[in-house]
């Protein structure tokens, strides 16, 4: 764990109206080792779920696996009334073995992702049937921790901003709009959506 640096924090400071809700919320890093796989198909388990029963399901999935490491050879093992016999819907049972095949046809499990940049990724994992967008912003933000991703996909992102800063347009425009104001977290966007999630449950 590590705390935001300084730098960071002058830099958001800059925006008069992100400023006090950082001052209101303390924000922890995380930086686990890479697992890029793993936490792909931990986002797909969670999809459209509580935290509490994604985190149930995940661990059953984890419990089909030998030392709870579910490799890619592992997971082709399982029959569909296994993953079924989990709590997996045959849509997300599909969606793993999606990222499995895709990941085997382009070899992408020791790929140094690092040599990629953020759109590069989007556009490579999204090709994945059952990965969208906003799946592969969470993994850059938090398995690869790009500092600079601005996820207005997700609903306490931009319903935050909208209220924060009293946005009034609607569709395309409020995208504009949103990521106009973004434009003065540069190059630290992450973390200011960060302080967003963060102060979902705070009064101001």
């Amino acid at each position: 764990m590590q705390s935001v640096s300084e730098s960071i924090l002058l830099h958001l400071h800059q925006d008069k109206i992100l400023s006090p809700i950082i001052d209101k919320c303390t924000l922890t890093i995380h930086k686990a080792p890479l697992q890029l796989f793993d936490d792909l198909l931990r986002s797909i388990v969670s999809q459209q779920l509580s935290t509490k029963a994604a985190a149930t399901i995940y661990d059953r999935f984890l419990a089909l696996f030998e030392n709870k490491i579910p490799t890619p050879d592992q997971i082709k093992k399982q029959s569909d009334a296994q993953l079924r016999a989990v709590g997996l819907s045959g849509q997300k049972s599909a969606y793993i073995r999606n990222v499995v095949d895709h990941f085997d046809a382009n070899n992408l499990y020791n790929r140094n992702w690092d040599n990629y940049s953020d759109d590069e990724i989007i556009d490579e994992l999204t090709k994945i049937k059952g990965v969208g967008k906003w799946t592969v912003e969470m993994i850059l933000m938090f398995s690869l921790h790009r500092p600079d991703v601005l996820p207005l996909d997700d609903l306490i992102i931009r319903n935050s901003m909208i209220s924060f800063y009293n946005i009034t347009s609607e569709k395309k425009q409020q995208v504009l709009d949103l990521t106009q104001i973004a434009e003065k977290w540069r190059p630290y966007r992450s973390y200011a959506c960060r302080y967003l999630w963060a102060s979902k449950d705070l009064k101001f």
